[in-house]
């Protein structure tokens, strides 16, 4: 009989990947007021347990998309000036902004790679949830 050898890996659906504490994930002072096309990607280095966006503008709001389509059309959310949102938990592989000169964003990610959302019916990357009103996903 052959050997065989199973290599275990986290996946999507591994509650214990949500469970324990995310690695670190913070950058700052990001300008996304204005971007040919609409909107700055953030991208992050693997899956996301959970987000954080404060938007630092003393006058602009900050749209927050999960997709270019989302923060340019009405598929996104609005951080207030001088505002931020509490943890979001969400499995994202990236972030979409929009409109504020000074944004932070902040993430505990997990050790999913951003390759297991590949799901390229609902995201134009096919490596995030696309935030499009009536997505399908699953």
């Amino acid at each position: 009989m052959a050997d065989i050898t199973f290599q275990y890996k986290s996946g999507l659906g591994l509650t214990a990947a949500y469970q324990v504490s995310g690695k670190p994930f913070v950058t700052g002072g990001l300008d996304a007021q204005t971007f040919p096309g609409g909107g700055l990607r953030v991208g992050f280095p693997n899956v996301t347990s959970w987000v954080v966006v404060v938007n630092n503008d003393a006058t602009n709001a900050c749209r927050v998309g999960f997709s270019q389509d989302g923060v340019v059309n009405e598929n996104y959310f609005t951080v207030s000036p001088m505002r931020s949102v509490a943890p979001l938990d969400l499995k994202v592989t990236e972030v979409w902004l929009s409109g504020s000169t000074d944004v932070d964003i902040m993430a505990g990610l997990t050790y999913i790679e951003t390759g297991q959302i590949n799901n390229s019916s609902v995201s134009p990357s096919g490596s995030n949830w696309s935030g499009s009103l009536g997505a399908l996903v699953g």
